[in-house]
């Protein structure tokens, strides 16, 4: 069997939270874990549905990623999800090189 090239093996000591909310519309349970991997930002898992981004805060106000990320039904719901998230992302470091 021939190897692969191996593009990283980091291990870290990461803050990890589960919050759980509910809206008039829907209820969500979402683990975030903090990480200084993947440019800062932390990775974002649906607990119900196993989807999962990394997210900072632009991609916070980016309605319509987050809907189709996270397969979200309404704008109205994705408006609730994207009001919830905005206090728990932090701003993740500037990388220019890699800006979208």
């Amino acid at each position: 069997m021939d190897l692969v090239d191996k593009l990283y093996d980091e291990h870290e000591q990461v803050k990890v939270q589960f919050v759980g909310f509910a809206t008039k519309d829907t209820r969500y349970d979402f683990g975030i874990v903090y990480t200084n991997l993947f440019f800062g930002k932390p990775l974002v898992i649906c607990m119900q549905t196993g989807r999962s981004a990394l997210l900072d805060p632009r991609d916070v106000e980016n309605h319509e990623y987050l809907q189709n990320i996270f397969r979200i039904d309404t704008a109205s719901q994705t408006a609730d999800l994207a009001d919830f998230f905005s206090d728990l992302i932090p701003p993740a470091p500037l990388h220019p090189e890699y800006d979208y």
